[in-house]
């Protein structure tokens, strides 16, 4: 896909943390005005990261700086994936793959947000993490890298009553799959962020075509992983779908909800 219209303010890497919001806020305007379900994911990226912000100010992580390197780092892997691809490049295929669900009208706003988990944190967090200290500092870094979960899980409820304007039934829906909630933090807290980790213990002492390689390698398993995401089987496929004809609003409207 190609869009010359795309914000042209995220063609060059954020260097702060609020030259992050600034961009993640442009993509989000431009999602609104052109109907894109890619606005999804990034209105709430773009609270995740106030959300962080606001921790290194009150001082909850060990060293502010450091952690704003590591956020403007992984923050630049999304941004410059929605760049690559709005302007006919090629990003990572997890982007990929997520990127171009968002063209399609039949998956709902929750899996428009897990496969832009997928590709962030599955992929993108370890590698930012690898790159944010040398490979001798990286165990230091583990006591803040965990901190980011008490930064989501303060949002997780939100996010559940959000969906929940967009779904009226949410709460059948949680009696018979299971909470929203539930599956949000098992998803993007528990399980991929331990990856994340080992993901970056993995990249740390790499370096060059090797870094490459293993980042290749990565990128291939979580978009096949994708799949799952996007096609859970067949009875869970039609419940998807009755979700989806009872979700309310347009599109710039839900994503104006997740803000």
């Amino acid at each position: 896909m190609s869009d010359q219209n795309f914000p042209a303010l995220i063609a060059t890497p954020a260097t702060t943390i609020d030259e992050v919001i600034n961009q993640l806020t442009a993509i989000v305007e431009w999602s609104k005005d052109n109907n894109s379900r890619m606005g999804y994911f990034a209105a709430l990226y773009r609270k995740v990261t106030i959300q962080v912000k606001e921790g290194i100010q009150t001082g909850i992580f060990e060293d502010g700086p450091r952690m704003e390197r590591l956020d403007v780092i992984f923050a630049n892997r999304y941004i410059h994936a929605c760049y690559q691809y709005q302007t006919g490049q090629k990003p990572t295929e997890s982007w990929v793959r997520a990127f171009d669900v968002t063209e399609r009208w039949w998956p709902i706003v929750l899996q428009h947000l897990l496969m832009g988990m997928n590709a962030h944190i599955n992929l993108d967090l370890g590698i930012a993490a690898a790159e944010t200290v040398p490979p001798e500092e990286l165990q230091n870094l583990k006591g803040d890298f965990e901190k980011i979960n008490e930064v989501l899980a303060s949002l997780v409820g939100s996010v559940q009553n959000e969906l929940a304007e967009i779904w009226l039934l949410l709460g059948i829906l949680n009696r018979y799959l299971g909470s929203v909630e539930k599956a949000i933090i098992n998803f993007s807290m528990e399980k991929a962020r331990d990856a994340a980790w080992s993901f970056a213990e993995e990249l740390s002492p790499l370096t060059g075509e090797a870094r490459e390689r293993a980042i290749e390698e990565k990128d291939a398993m979580f978009a096949t992983f994708s799949n799952v995401i996007m096609h859970p089987g067949f009875t869970l496929s039609v419940v998807l779908k009755i979700i989806r004809l009872g979700e309310r609003g347009n599109t710039r409207k839900r994503i104006e909800i997740l803000e």
